[in-house]
């Protein structure tokens, strides 16, 4: 990867992160842990893989993003501000009255998300439906998937799985938050997934299992997958849950929690710093 991409990418999913923990911490409350761990992911995708126009956020040719684990938003709206969807003073307004950015995705609120998700389990086949319709229309586009590790012991992840497979639907490549927490525990906790990119392997997927804070390894995968180019393609992503800030990392308790006006001026600090550090 050229370096200065790569730092390019580095910088943008900090700047992420802080844009994101302003509009919690403005709220005073929010989905930390789960907006962190995917940050270095959605800046590979908006720097350099997805097919957008944030100036026509429906152009029908461009690639689609779902986000099944909605809860997530956060940090795709901070994405998507940053990139030109919607001014960034809108991120202050999350999840207020009268806002454009509830706490899950909206595609009906929001310029520049494809899809309304946040019941977990289901933004899956609404991928694997848009994917499926892309190419039934002829269109070579790709539809990129997000889904949770807690998400992932819904049942209706499987069956999309199996009918992705089905159909070789390898425009659709997926990406597995394997951050080990969810709301009610760690994952080993509540009910252990084992070996991910194995399961997928056998549900007929082309699978890898990368370092998802490494936006290189992310880069280099998501070009496997469409070099491969005959099975859809699941992404296993080894994530921190609260990734670059002390309040949040690791912690199951960060899924949705309070920010206080201290907790973001230490958090702003360290994020800071790891800038000020590339």
């Amino acid at each position: 990867m050229d370096l200065k991409l790569k730092q390019e990418m580095e910088v943008f999913a900090i700047q992420a992160r802080i844009e994101t923990l302003k509009a919690l911490g403005h709220l005073g409350f929010g989905h930390v842990g789960g907006a962190f761990s995917i940050a270095d992911l959605v800046a590979v995708l908006y720097n350099g893989v997805m097919k957008v126009d944030p100036k026509n956020p429906a152009w029908k040719d461009r690639d689609y993003l779902v986000c099944s684990k909605g809860h997530a938003g956060p940090i795709l709206y901070s994405t998507l501000a940053m990139k030109g969807y919607f001014p960034m003073e809108n991120l202050l307004t999350i999840n207020k009255p009268g806002t454009t950015l509830p706490s899950h995705c909206d595609r009906n609120l929001t310029p520049g998300i494809d899809m309304t998700t946040g019941s977990l389990g289901q933004g899956s086949s609404m991928a694997v439906g848009i994917a499926l319709g892309n190419r039934m229309d002829g269109r070579d586009n790709y539809t990129y998937l997000i889904i949770g590790d807690g998400e992932s012991q819904e049942g209706q992840v499987w069956e999309a799985a199996l009918f992705a497979a089905q159909h070789k639907l390898s425009h659709l490549i997926a990406f597995t938050d394997y951050n080990k927490c969810q709301i009610d525990g760690t994952i080993s906790e509540v009910c252990e997934l084992g070996d991910l990119a194995g399961k997928y392997e056998a549900f007929g997927w082309y699978a890898q299992s990368v370092d998802g804070h490494d936006v290189e390894q992310i880069s280099e995968a998501i070009h496997k997958a469409k070099q491969q180019g005959e099975r859809p393609s699941m992404i296993v992503l080894n994530t921190v849950k609260g990734k670059g800030v002390s309040l949040a990392e690791g912690k199951v308790g960060s899924h949705n929690m309070p920010v206080t006006r201290e907790q973001m001026d230490q958090a702003m600090a360290e994020l800071d710093s790891q800038l000020a550090a590339l």
